[in-house]
Protein backbone atom coordinates (compact mmCIF):
# COMPACT_ATOMS: atom_id res chain seq x y z
CA UNK A 1 0.00 0.00 0.00
CA UNK A 2 1.07 3.29 -1.01
CA UNK A 3 0.39 7.00 -0.80
CA UNK A 4 0.17 9.56 -3.53
CA UNK A 5 0.69 13.34 -2.62
CA UNK A 6 -1.88 15.60 -4.73
CA UNK A 7 -1.17 18.91 -4.61
CA UNK A 8 -4.25 21.26 -4.78
CA UNK A 9 -3.80 24.94 -5.83
CA UNK A 10 -7.24 26.37 -3.81
CA UNK A 11 -8.17 29.98 -4.99
CA UNK A 12 -10.92 32.17 -3.28
CA UNK A 13 -11.26 29.73 -0.32
CA UNK A 14 -10.96 32.98 2.30
CA UNK A 15 -14.68 33.10 1.22
CA UNK A 16 -17.49 31.71 4.00
CA UNK A 17 -17.83 29.22 1.35
CA UNK A 18 -14.81 28.43 0.35
CA UNK A 19 -13.19 28.16 3.66
CA UNK A 20 -15.63 26.48 5.47
CA UNK A 21 -16.90 23.70 2.87
CA UNK A 22 -13.95 23.18 0.80
CA UNK A 23 -11.05 23.55 3.41
CA UNK A 24 -12.43 22.58 6.27
CA UNK A 25 -15.11 20.04 5.91
CA UNK A 26 -13.67 18.40 2.81
CA UNK A 27 -9.87 18.72 1.74
CA UNK A 28 -8.54 19.20 6.11
CA UNK A 29 -11.37 16.55 6.81
CA UNK A 30 -9.83 14.34 4.15
CA UNK A 31 -6.09 14.80 5.45
CA UNK A 32 -7.52 14.10 9.04
CA UNK A 33 -9.32 11.17 7.80
CA UNK A 34 -5.86 9.95 6.53
CA UNK A 35 -6.73 10.45 3.13
CA UNK A 36 -9.11 8.61 0.61
CA UNK A 37 -8.45 4.92 0.37
CA UNK A 38 -8.57 3.60 -3.28
CA UNK A 39 -9.56 -0.25 -3.66
CA UNK A 40 -6.46 -1.28 -4.08
CA UNK A 41 -5.40 0.19 -0.69
CA UNK A 42 -3.30 2.79 -2.08
CA UNK A 43 -3.94 6.39 -0.60
CA UNK A 44 -4.68 9.83 -2.16
CA UNK A 45 -3.16 12.87 0.22
CA UNK A 46 -4.20 15.70 -0.77
CA UNK A 47 -1.78 18.75 -0.26
CA UNK A 48 -3.27 22.34 -0.61
CA UNK A 49 -1.83 25.26 -1.16
CA UNK A 50 -4.02 28.48 -0.51
CA UNK A 51 -4.06 31.43 -2.90
CA UNK A 52 -5.86 34.57 -3.19
CA UNK A 53 -5.09 38.19 -3.39
CA UNK A 54 -5.46 39.33 0.14
CA UNK A 55 -2.78 38.08 1.94
CA UNK A 56 -3.42 38.92 6.01
CA UNK A 57 -6.73 36.72 4.98
CA UNK A 58 -4.21 34.47 3.34
CA UNK A 59 -1.95 33.97 6.59
CA UNK A 60 -4.38 34.06 8.73
CA UNK A 61 -6.69 31.60 7.47
CA UNK A 62 -2.84 29.21 6.99
CA UNK A 63 -1.45 29.82 10.17
CA UNK A 64 -5.13 28.73 12.04
CA UNK A 65 -5.27 25.66 10.19
CA UNK A 66 -1.59 24.63 10.44
CA UNK A 67 -1.32 24.55 6.37
CA UNK A 68 2.30 25.75 5.31
CA UNK A 69 1.93 26.60 2.03
CA UNK A 70 0.32 30.22 0.81
CA UNK A 71 0.82 32.57 -1.86
CA UNK A 72 -0.46 35.59 -3.72
CA UNK A 73 1.09 35.07 -7.07
CA UNK A 74 -1.16 32.32 -9.23
CA UNK A 75 0.87 32.75 -11.77
CA UNK A 76 4.11 30.82 -9.93
CA UNK A 77 1.75 28.80 -8.47
CA UNK A 78 0.36 27.48 -11.79
CA UNK A 79 4.05 26.98 -12.85
CA UNK A 80 4.58 24.67 -10.01
CA UNK A 81 4.28 20.68 -11.82
CA UNK A 82 3.95 19.29 -7.93
CA UNK A 83 0.58 20.86 -7.88
CA UNK A 84 -1.68 18.89 -10.07
CA UNK A 85 -5.04 20.35 -9.35
CA UNK A 86 -6.55 23.87 -9.78
CA UNK A 87 -9.41 24.71 -7.69
CA UNK A 88 -11.52 27.89 -8.02
CA UNK A 89 -13.90 29.65 -5.45
CA UNK A 90 -13.66 32.90 -6.08
CA UNK A 91 -16.77 34.98 -6.76
CA UNK A 92 -17.72 34.34 -10.48
CA UNK A 93 -16.43 37.61 -12.03
CA UNK A 94 -12.99 36.55 -11.31
CA UNK A 95 -13.80 32.44 -12.15
CA UNK A 96 -13.36 32.22 -16.05
CA UNK A 97 -9.66 33.89 -16.44
CA UNK A 98 -8.12 32.17 -13.31
CA UNK A 99 -9.22 28.73 -14.75
CA UNK A 100 -8.31 29.65 -18.36
CA UNK A 101 -4.88 30.05 -17.10
CA UNK A 102 -4.93 26.36 -14.98
CA UNK A 103 -6.21 24.64 -18.33
CA UNK A 104 -3.13 26.86 -20.39
CA UNK A 105 -0.99 25.13 -17.19
CA UNK A 106 -1.92 21.45 -17.59
CA UNK A 107 -3.73 21.32 -14.33
CA UNK A 108 -6.97 19.16 -13.19
CA UNK A 109 -10.39 21.82 -12.90
CA UNK A 110 -12.37 21.33 -10.63
CA UNK A 111 -14.48 24.52 -9.51
CA UNK A 112 -17.16 26.31 -7.97
CA UNK A 113 -20.30 27.67 -10.10
CA UNK A 114 -21.49 28.98 -12.26
CA UNK A 115 -18.37 28.62 -13.95
CA UNK A 116 -18.95 31.90 -15.87
CA UNK A 117 -20.70 35.27 -16.57
CA UNK A 118 -21.94 34.12 -19.73
CA UNK A 119 -23.03 30.63 -21.57
CA UNK A 120 -20.26 31.58 -23.94
CA UNK A 121 -17.78 31.83 -21.87
CA UNK A 122 -18.60 28.42 -19.16
CA UNK A 123 -18.86 26.78 -22.87
CA UNK A 124 -15.28 28.11 -23.16
CA UNK A 125 -13.64 26.85 -20.57
CA UNK A 126 -15.31 23.24 -21.28
CA UNK A 127 -13.80 22.85 -25.34
CA UNK A 128 -10.62 24.36 -24.04
CA UNK A 129 -10.43 21.73 -20.94
CA UNK A 130 -11.40 18.93 -23.28
CA UNK A 131 -8.90 20.38 -25.78
CA UNK A 132 -5.85 20.53 -23.22
CA UNK A 133 -6.90 16.69 -22.16
CA UNK A 134 -7.17 17.71 -18.28
CA UNK A 135 -9.68 16.58 -16.06
CA UNK A 136 -12.41 18.68 -15.13
CA UNK A 137 -15.51 18.94 -12.66
CA UNK A 138 -17.93 21.36 -11.48
CA UNK A 139 -18.99 21.41 -7.67
CA UNK A 140 -22.93 19.89 -7.60
CA UNK A 141 -23.03 19.77 -3.54
CA UNK A 142 -27.10 19.44 -3.64
CA UNK A 143 -27.11 16.38 -5.14
CA UNK A 144 -25.19 14.92 -2.23
CA UNK A 145 -27.55 16.07 0.71
CA UNK A 146 -29.13 14.03 2.74
CA UNK A 147 -32.27 14.97 1.98
CA UNK A 148 -31.75 14.67 -1.97
CA UNK A 149 -29.88 10.96 -1.22
CA UNK A 150 -33.06 9.54 0.13
CA UNK A 151 -35.05 11.19 -2.29
CA UNK A 152 -32.75 9.40 -4.89
CA UNK A 153 -33.35 6.34 -3.23
CA UNK A 154 -37.44 6.22 -3.57
CA UNK A 155 -37.01 6.88 -7.20
CA UNK A 156 -34.40 4.18 -8.00
CA UNK A 157 -36.87 1.61 -6.20
CA UNK A 158 -39.46 2.56 -8.30
CA UNK A 159 -41.80 3.82 -5.13
CA UNK A 160 -42.87 6.71 -7.73
CA UNK A 161 -44.52 4.99 -10.91
CA UNK A 162 -45.12 8.25 -12.94
CA UNK A 163 -43.73 11.25 -12.01
CA UNK A 164 -45.95 14.25 -12.40
CA UNK A 165 -44.59 17.28 -10.84
CA UNK A 166 -41.95 19.02 -8.73
CA UNK A 167 -42.68 21.98 -6.41
CA UNK A 168 -39.77 23.21 -5.08
CA UNK A 169 -39.55 26.23 -2.15
CA UNK A 170 -36.48 28.03 -2.05
CA UNK A 171 -34.96 30.87 0.07
CA UNK A 172 -35.34 32.90 3.48
CA UNK A 173 -34.99 36.60 4.70
CA UNK A 174 -32.03 37.80 4.34
CA UNK A 175 -31.57 40.94 6.90
CA UNK A 176 -31.37 44.16 4.39
CA UNK A 177 -28.10 45.54 7.26
CA UNK A 178 -29.56 48.50 8.93
CA UNK A 179 -30.66 47.15 11.80
CA UNK A 180 -28.93 43.62 11.65
CA UNK A 181 -26.20 42.28 9.85
CA UNK A 182 -26.90 41.00 6.24
CA UNK A 183 -26.57 36.77 6.23
CA UNK A 184 -24.81 36.91 2.76
CA UNK A 185 -22.04 39.76 1.05
CA UNK A 186 -23.62 42.85 -0.43
CA UNK A 187 -22.09 41.49 -3.71
CA UNK A 188 -24.91 38.86 -3.89
CA UNK A 189 -26.82 42.27 -4.60
CA UNK A 190 -25.37 43.69 -6.95
CA UNK A 191 -25.39 42.64 -10.93
CA UNK A 192 -22.35 45.02 -11.91
CA UNK A 193 -20.81 41.88 -9.74
CA UNK A 194 -22.08 39.15 -10.92
CA UNK A 195 -24.74 39.36 -7.83
CA UNK A 196 -28.23 38.11 -8.72
CA UNK A 197 -30.88 34.89 -7.96
CA UNK A 198 -31.16 33.54 -11.09
CA UNK A 199 -27.50 33.54 -11.53
CA UNK A 200 -26.58 32.49 -8.26
CA UNK A 201 -29.49 29.65 -8.04
CA UNK A 202 -30.87 28.50 -11.35
CA UNK A 203 -27.32 26.30 -12.13
CA UNK A 204 -27.90 24.45 -8.82
CA UNK A 205 -31.70 23.47 -9.91
CA UNK A 206 -30.52 22.37 -13.34
CA UNK A 207 -28.60 20.16 -11.81
CA UNK A 208 -30.91 18.98 -9.41
CA UNK A 209 -33.74 18.65 -11.83
CA UNK A 210 -31.53 17.20 -14.55
CA UNK A 211 -30.23 14.27 -12.32
CA UNK A 212 -33.16 13.78 -10.42
CA UNK A 213 -36.44 14.12 -12.65
CA UNK A 214 -35.31 14.41 -16.77
CA UNK A 215 -33.24 16.99 -18.69
CA UNK A 216 -34.50 20.57 -18.66
CA UNK A 217 -36.86 20.90 -22.20
CA UNK A 218 -37.85 24.80 -21.30
CA UNK A 219 -38.08 27.81 -18.99
CA UNK A 220 -40.85 29.99 -18.07
CA UNK A 221 -39.24 33.10 -15.49
CA UNK A 222 -40.17 36.08 -13.99
CA UNK A 223 -38.00 37.84 -11.73
CA UNK A 224 -37.86 40.99 -9.03
CA UNK A 225 -35.81 43.08 -6.93
CA UNK A 226 -38.41 43.21 -3.32
CA UNK A 227 -35.50 44.97 -1.40
CA UNK A 228 -34.63 47.83 -3.55
CA UNK A 229 -31.61 49.28 -1.42
CA UNK A 230 -29.32 47.21 1.54
CA UNK A 231 -26.57 48.22 3.94
CA UNK A 232 -22.62 47.13 2.82
CA UNK A 233 -20.41 45.46 5.14
CA UNK A 234 -19.39 49.11 5.86
CA UNK A 235 -22.89 50.33 6.75
CA UNK A 236 -23.27 52.36 3.90
CA UNK A 237 -26.79 52.04 1.83
CA UNK A 238 -26.59 51.05 -1.69
CA UNK A 239 -28.96 50.46 -4.74
CA UNK A 240 -29.83 46.81 -5.45
CA UNK A 241 -29.37 45.66 -9.54
CA UNK A 242 -29.73 42.35 -9.12
CA UNK A 243 -32.92 40.21 -8.71
CA UNK A 244 -33.25 38.90 -5.37
CA UNK A 245 -36.07 36.74 -6.10
CA UNK A 246 -37.04 34.25 -9.28
CA UNK A 247 -40.46 32.64 -9.79
CA UNK A 248 -39.51 29.90 -12.55
CA UNK A 249 -41.62 26.53 -14.18
CA UNK A 250 -39.74 24.61 -16.55
CA UNK A 251 -40.65 21.64 -18.14
CA UNK A 252 -38.65 18.53 -18.07
CA UNK A 253 -38.50 15.62 -20.05
CA UNK A 254 -41.63 13.35 -20.18
CA UNK A 255 -43.76 15.62 -19.23
CA UNK A 256 -42.98 16.36 -15.72
CA UNK A 257 -43.45 20.29 -14.74
CA UNK A 258 -41.50 21.82 -11.83
CA UNK A 259 -42.15 24.50 -10.28
CA UNK A 260 -39.50 26.57 -8.11
CA UNK A 261 -39.69 29.52 -5.94
CA UNK A 262 -36.47 30.89 -4.98
CA UNK A 263 -36.32 34.10 -2.32
CA UNK A 264 -33.89 36.05 -0.41
CA UNK A 265 -37.15 37.83 0.74
CA UNK A 266 -39.22 35.20 2.06
CA UNK A 267 -39.47 34.23 5.74
CA UNK A 268 -39.95 30.63 6.25
CA UNK A 269 -43.09 28.27 7.16
CA UNK A 270 -41.69 24.88 5.85
CA UNK A 271 -39.49 21.90 7.37
CA UNK A 272 -36.13 23.25 5.65
CA UNK A 273 -35.02 26.25 4.11
CA UNK A 274 -35.28 24.49 0.77
CA UNK A 275 -37.98 21.48 0.03
CA UNK A 276 -38.76 19.42 -3.00
CA UNK A 277 -42.00 18.36 -3.10
CA UNK A 278 -42.68 15.21 -5.54
CA UNK A 279 -46.25 14.08 -6.66
CA UNK A 280 -46.40 10.78 -8.73
CA UNK A 281 -49.39 8.32 -9.42
CA UNK A 282 -47.84 5.63 -7.11
CA UNK A 283 -47.10 7.88 -3.98
CA UNK A 284 -45.24 11.09 -2.74
CA UNK A 285 -42.74 12.98 -1.10
CA UNK A 286 -41.21 15.93 0.42
CA UNK A 287 -37.39 16.26 0.58
CA UNK A 288 -35.17 18.69 3.05
CA UNK A 289 -31.51 18.85 3.41
CA UNK A 290 -31.28 16.60 5.59
CA UNK A 291 -34.55 14.29 5.70
CA UNK A 292 -37.32 13.11 3.49
CA UNK A 293 -40.81 11.68 4.33
CA UNK A 294 -42.79 9.75 1.82
CA UNK A 295 -46.76 9.40 1.44
CA UNK A 296 -47.77 6.21 -0.57
CA UNK A 297 -51.46 5.89 -2.44
CA UNK A 298 -52.44 3.64 -0.30
CA UNK A 299 -51.77 6.06 2.88
CA UNK A 300 -53.58 8.96 1.27
CA UNK A 301 -56.12 10.77 2.74
CA UNK A 302 -59.58 11.69 1.33
CA UNK A 303 -60.49 14.86 1.69
CA UNK A 304 -63.50 16.63 0.65
CA UNK A 305 -63.44 20.75 -0.17
CA UNK A 306 -66.00 21.77 2.47
CA UNK A 307 -64.82 25.32 4.52
CA UNK A 308 -68.29 24.95 6.11
CA UNK A 309 -66.83 22.30 8.95
CA UNK A 310 -63.56 21.90 10.72
CA UNK A 311 -60.79 20.30 8.94
CA UNK A 312 -60.70 16.86 10.20
CA UNK A 313 -57.39 16.19 8.55
CA UNK A 314 -53.81 16.67 10.62
CA UNK A 315 -52.04 16.52 6.49
CA UNK A 316 -48.83 16.76 8.18
CA UNK A 317 -49.29 13.44 10.37
CA UNK A 318 -50.08 11.40 7.66
CA UNK A 319 -46.39 11.17 5.71
CA UNK A 320 -43.35 8.61 6.69
CA UNK A 321 -40.16 9.62 7.48
CA UNK A 322 -37.54 8.24 4.75
CA UNK A 323 -34.87 6.26 7.13
CA UNK A 324 -31.35 7.28 7.20
CA UNK A 325 -30.22 3.26 6.87
CA UNK A 326 -26.75 4.60 6.17
CA UNK A 327 -23.79 7.50 7.21
CA UNK A 328 -24.57 10.59 5.28
CA UNK A 329 -21.07 12.37 4.86
CA UNK A 330 -20.28 16.02 4.26
CA UNK A 331 -21.77 16.57 0.20
CA UNK A 332 -18.85 18.63 -0.41
CA UNK A 333 -16.66 16.27 0.89
CA UNK A 334 -18.30 13.41 -1.02
CA UNK A 335 -17.48 15.51 -4.36
CA UNK A 336 -13.94 16.18 -3.58
CA UNK A 337 -13.34 12.77 -2.75
CA UNK A 338 -14.83 11.43 -5.82
CA UNK A 339 -13.05 13.61 -8.30
CA UNK A 340 -9.59 13.16 -6.47
CA UNK A 341 -10.56 9.80 -7.32
CA UNK A 342 -11.40 10.60 -10.85
CA UNK A 343 -7.94 11.92 -11.31
CA UNK A 344 -5.92 9.48 -10.09
CA UNK A 345 -7.15 6.60 -10.48
CA UNK A 346 -9.87 7.23 -13.37
CA UNK A 347 -13.15 7.03 -11.22
CA UNK A 348 -16.44 8.07 -12.82
CA UNK A 349 -16.94 11.62 -12.27
CA UNK A 350 -19.21 12.80 -15.19
CA UNK A 351 -20.28 16.46 -13.29
CA UNK A 352 -17.59 18.36 -15.55
CA UNK A 353 -17.61 21.50 -17.20
CA UNK A 354 -20.19 20.59 -19.97
CA UNK A 355 -22.61 20.20 -16.99
CA UNK A 356 -21.54 23.18 -15.70
CA UNK A 357 -22.32 24.97 -18.61
CA UNK A 358 -25.70 23.80 -18.56
CA UNK A 359 -26.11 25.53 -15.72
CA UNK A 360 -24.88 28.88 -16.82
CA UNK A 361 -27.17 28.14 -19.84
CA UNK A 362 -30.64 27.73 -18.02
CA UNK A 363 -29.55 31.05 -16.01
CA UNK A 364 -29.08 32.92 -19.20
CA UNK A 365 -32.24 31.48 -20.75
CA UNK A 366 -34.04 32.35 -16.94
CA UNK A 367 -33.18 35.97 -17.78
CA UNK A 368 -34.07 35.97 -21.15
CA UNK A 369 -37.28 34.93 -20.11
CA UNK A 370 -38.07 37.19 -17.59
CA UNK A 371 -37.04 40.39 -19.78
CA UNK A 372 -38.98 39.04 -22.91
CA UNK A 373 -42.00 37.75 -20.88
CA UNK A 374 -42.20 34.74 -22.57
CA UNK A 375 -41.39 30.54 -22.73
CA UNK A 376 -37.79 29.53 -24.03
CA UNK A 377 -36.81 26.41 -25.10
CA UNK A 378 -33.57 25.01 -23.50
CA UNK A 379 -31.40 22.83 -26.22
CA UNK A 380 -28.95 20.52 -25.99
CA UNK A 381 -25.39 21.48 -25.40
CA UNK A 382 -22.47 19.62 -27.12
CA UNK A 383 -18.61 20.83 -27.68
Amino acid sequence: MGTQRVGIIMNGVTGRMGTNQHLIRSILAIREQGGVILPNGDVIMPDPILVGRNEKKLQALAEKHQIERWSTDLDQCLSNPDDQIYFDAQTTVHRSESVKKAIAAGKHIYCEKPTSTSLEGSLELAKLAKEAGVKNGVVQDKLFLPGLQKLKRLIDSGFFGQILSVRMEFGYWVFEGDWQEGQRPSWNYRKEDGGGMIVDMFAHWRYVLDNLFGNVTAVSCLATTHIPNRVDEQGNEYKCTADDAAYATFELEGGIIAQVNSSWAVRVNRDDLLTIQVDATEGSAVAGLRDCKAQHRINTPKPVWNPDIENPFNFTEQWSEVPNNQIFDNGFKVQWELFLKHVVADGSFPWDLLEGAKGTQLSDLGIQSWQERRWIEVPELKL
